[in-house]
């Protein structure tokens, strides 16, 4: 996998300096059915994956996860491994180019929380922001375990956001 993804990211012009493997770095993604194995990439050139809002960096991630569903045995050759589950399922790897991504989790988890306790405070809905799907699952997933919250995302397209109910104490 990391010879995979080294040669994803140099065939990009741009040399890998290192790799390394982390199986449960701690992010929103902590959830015990959905693992996530973290390919922390130092490159010496970063800014090409993080300008525009990190796009390339997106991009290789998904480039990344296709590749090893294409990989990966179908539905019904598949393994018992739970890894190869994962990488069927498109989930199961995220690959961070010199802590951007820790960065950019970081600050979804900022802006849940700020809205979960304005939330509490007002006891009514308040909406996030529009964002993309993988963002939104962090929020959901980073609320999960609050009792008094409830996540649910609304709109569709690029209007997609989550919504935060305050529900009372239970």
């Amino acid at each position: 996998m990391q010879n995979l993804i080294k040669e994803l990211i140099e065939k990009t012009t741009i040399s890998v300096s290192k790799i390394s493997v982390d199986e449960d770095k701690p992010t929103s993604l902590h959830s015990n059915a959905n693992k996530t194995t973290w390919f922390s990439v130092e490159v010496s050139q970063p800014h090409f994956f993080w300008d525009r809002g990190g796009e390339a960096l997106f991009a290789v991630n998904h480039l990344a996860r296709r590749i090893i569903e294409a990989k990966t045995p179908k539905e019904t050759e598949k393994s018992n491994n739970p890894k190869d589950t994962l990488a069927q399922e498109g989930l199961g790897i995220l690959i961070d180019i010199n802590g951007f991504q820790k960065k950019h989790i970081e600050n979804i988890h900022a802006i849940a929380y700020m809205m979960a306790e304005r939330a509490r405070y007002f006891k009514s809905n308040i909406e996030i922001d529009p964002m993309p799907a993988f963002e939104r699952r962090i929020v959901h997933e980073f609320l999960s375990d609050v009792a008094d919250l409830k996540t649910e995302s609304q709109g569709e397209g690029l209007s997609r956001r989550v919504v935060i109910k305050y529900i009372g104490a239970i």
